[in-house]
C-alpha cells in the first residue's frame, strides 16, 4: 500500500495522517537490496513497541493499521498469528 494509503487510512480512523509512521516503517521500501521486500524490517509487534516509544500509543495504533493493511496483502487475515519481530515475520512466510 502507498503511503499516501496509510495515511488516508490514517485519518479515516485516527483523525491525522500520522505521515512520520508510516515514512518510519516503510523507511527500508524499495531500496536496494531490499525493494518491496522491505517489510521484514519493521512490520512486527516489537516494533509497533518502538513507534509507541518513537510517538505514543496512538501511534503504535496507527503502526498496527499499517502493517495489518500490509500483510493483508499477503494473504494474511484478522485472527491469523501475527508476527512478534523480524524472525517471527519471515518464519510466517511473509518475506
Amino acid at each position: 500500500m502507498h503511503i499516501y494509503e496509510h495515511c488516508r487510512r490514517a485519518t479515516e480512523t485516527f483523525g491525522q495522517p500520522f505521515r512520520e509512521v508510516h515514512v518510519w516503517l516503510d523507511e527500508f521500501a524499495g531500496k536496494p537490496p531490499h525493494g518491496m521486500k522491505h517489510r521484514k524490517f519493521r512490520h512486527h509487534e516489537a516494533d509497533i513497541q518502538e513507534v509507541k516509544r518513537l510517538w505514543g500509543d496512538l501511534a503504535g495504533l496507527v503502526a498496527r493499521q499499517h502493517i495489518e493493511d500490509d500483510l493483508s496483502q499477503e494473504g494474511w487475515k484478522q485472527g491469523d498469528p501475527f508476527p512478534k519481530n523480524q524472525a517471527d515475520y519471515v518464519r510466517m512466510g511473509f518475506f
